[in-house]
């Protein structure tokens, strides 16, 4: 299964960059990374098992480095991998009182 993740700043339109991004099986620690210059990380092309993953983003501290007061210190992003063979695209909307996300291809 591969894993990924794109994160836009709602509010200026704009890739978020820098974001600290963690994918965890349960209490494991899969992979880790960093938003691109896109607001693109692709975290793993490893197979992991069927059952619930999470992203964890570390928003706070990229807001921190926009000087933005918001919300969110951190995203939890948690989904079901029911087909470990397919690739999983989590997407992330991000503003600093709301966010959203789906399924992406």
């Amino acid at each position: 299964m591969s894993v990924s993740t794109h994160v836009l700043d709602a509010v200026a339109g704009r890739p978020a960059t820098g974001i600290a991004v963690r994918l965890y099986a349960g209490e494991q620690l899969l992979a880790q990374g960093v938003t691109d210059a896109d607001g693109r990380c692709r975290l793993t092309e490893e197979a992991t098992v069927a059952g619930p993953h999470r992203l964890v983003l570390a928003t706070g501290p990229w807001f921190d480095g926009h000087g933005v007061a918001a919300f969110w210190p951190e995203v939890t992003l948690t989904f079901t991998v029911t087909a470990p063979a397919e690739h999983h695209h989590v997407p992330l909307l991000l503003s600093p009182f709301a966010y959203s996300t789906y399924r992406g291809s």
